[in-house]
């Protein structure tokens, strides 16, 4: 089997909310040459090209009707020679991605659910089979939001045989990772099955990523598992509060089912420069407060979810690609295990989890919009500590001291006077990671 999880989430980089369908060959390359410089030595590396690569007309902000995709004889996309000039003369990505993978890196693309409409026009034929492309595809499933594609009919082999021949053609290209989307909503189990086996089929290690993800049910984690590598939980995740607040929900649904037979995916982290030429919004450094950065970091790592960086990484701000370079606070997300909510009460969420030996670690946020004082009981972070135990905030490098409540207080409310507690202050719409080790 060539469907590849890691024992870790994946962490990447992915063009989608700096240049949304516009990205250039040289702006995939920018961002890959500072991951490889600043990020790879703490788990970065993944690059991902999002949608609309085959698309000469590529616009912000939407998608065209009728747009003249680059197609092989095959009906298979072809990136735009014009943005992707290493893609002239039929070579493809294999050139970009093997000036990726020099840097040390995996390269990724984006691809639609289906068979472009324009290879169903043409009635292309099927690479390798005496199939035509309108016998393959199915004009009554068709995306939802997208124009480019039409569906596959899943009765006919042929669609079995043009899913096996991307698959062919992205791993003679060295593909390492693929989002494949309108795979969720609704849920295309015949799609995400037949993509799965192509992948399957095509003899290179490959990481699958599902999405959207929305109002997708537990009920789909082992057909999931059994089919991809990481799947979306939510829809598109844009850079503010509103649309952060929902996931601790979603992932205190799916967290406790996070690990190396599949990983749960809160989208893409819309952190830096983003908006560049994207699908939503102008020119912009991130909306996010310092704070909320951190509390998003913090609930993706704790929660286990892949890590996809947003904005353009060479023009993002210090401050926020600090954030992708905290040695401790990515042990979290690469060797925790046993995430969960255990805790939430008006403003206040609690998670934990497991480290190596005695390690444990505990999450606090603050979803208020004013500062929350607190006195946190040992006994109700799920785990037994004893004085003397040490005490460290990931994000600052802080050591905490734990001491014992003597005596109740409005700062300790909840908490019986002897328990061992320790204080914190949370900032609004903050966050704390917590490791502990006795």
């Amino acid at each position: 089997m060539t469907l590849t999880t890691p024992s870790h989430p994946p962490m990447g980089w992915n063009s989608w909310d700096c240049y949304g369908t516009t990205v250039t060959e040289e702006e995939v390359l920018a961002n890959a040459r500072f991951m490889a410089e600043h990020l790879l030595p703490y788990g970065w590396d993944t690059v991902v090209v999002d949608i609309d690569w085959a698309d000469p007309t590529a616009r912000s902000h939407g998608y065209n009707d009728g747009a003249p995709l680059e197609l092989d004889g095959y009906g298979r996309l072809l990136p735009d020679p014009a943005r992707f000039p290493s893609a002239a003369g039929g070579r493809g990505f294999a050139p970009l991605a093997e000036q990726i993978h020099a840097m040390g890196l995996r390269f990724g693309i984006h691809v639609m659910r289906g068979i472009p409409w324009r290879a169903v026009e043409q009635n292309t034929i099927v690479h390798g089979t005496g199939f035509f492309a309108r016998d393959a595809a199915d004009p009554s499933n068709v995306c939802e939001w997208n124009p480019h594609m039409l569906g596959l009919d899943h009765g006919h082999p042929g669609a079995q045989a043009y899913y096996d021949s991307l698959l062919d053609l992205y791993a003679g290209w060295g593909v390492d990772f693929i989002k494949a989307d309108d795979m969720l909503w609704p849920y295309q189990q015949a799609d995400i099955e037949a993509f799965a086996r192509a992948i399957e089929r095509c003899g290179r290690p490959i990481m699958l990523s599902l999405s959207p993800g929305r109002d997708l049910s537990l009920t789909r984690l082992d057909h999931l598992r059994g089919h991809a590598t990481m799947w979306r939980i939510c829809d598109d995740l844009w850079d503010q509060w509103d649309h952060v607040e929902p996931n601790f929900s979603r992932f205190a649904r799916w967290a406790p089912h996070a690990g190396p037979e599949g990983w749960p995916d809160g989208d893409m982290l819309p952190l830096g420069r983003i908006g560049i030429r994207a699908e939503r919004g102008e020119p912009r450094d991130d909306r996010l407060t310092p704070d909320e950065r951190v509390t998003l970091m913090t609930l993706w790592v704790i929660a286990r979810s892949p890590l996809m960086i947003g904005g353009d990484l060479p023009s993002s701000h210090p401050a926020t690609t600090a954030l992708f370079t905290n040695d401790a606070v990515l042990e979290v997300l690469k060797n925790s295990r046993g995430s969960r909510e255990i805790f939430r009460e008006g403003p206040l969420i609690l998670w934990a989890a497991e480290g190596a030996g005695d390690t444990r670690y505990t999450a606090a946020f603050n979803l208020a919009e004013a500062p929350l004082d607190l006195t946190l009981d040992f006994g109700n972070l799920g785990f037994p500590l004893v004085p003397g135990c040490k005490v460290e905030e990931l994000w600052t490098s802080t050591a905490l001291e734990p001491r014992t409540v003597l005596v109740q207080s409005n700062a300790a409310r909840g908490v019986a006077p002897g328990c061992l507690a320790i204080d914190l202050t949370l900032e609004p719409h903050g966050a704390a990671l917590l490791r502990f080790q006795a």
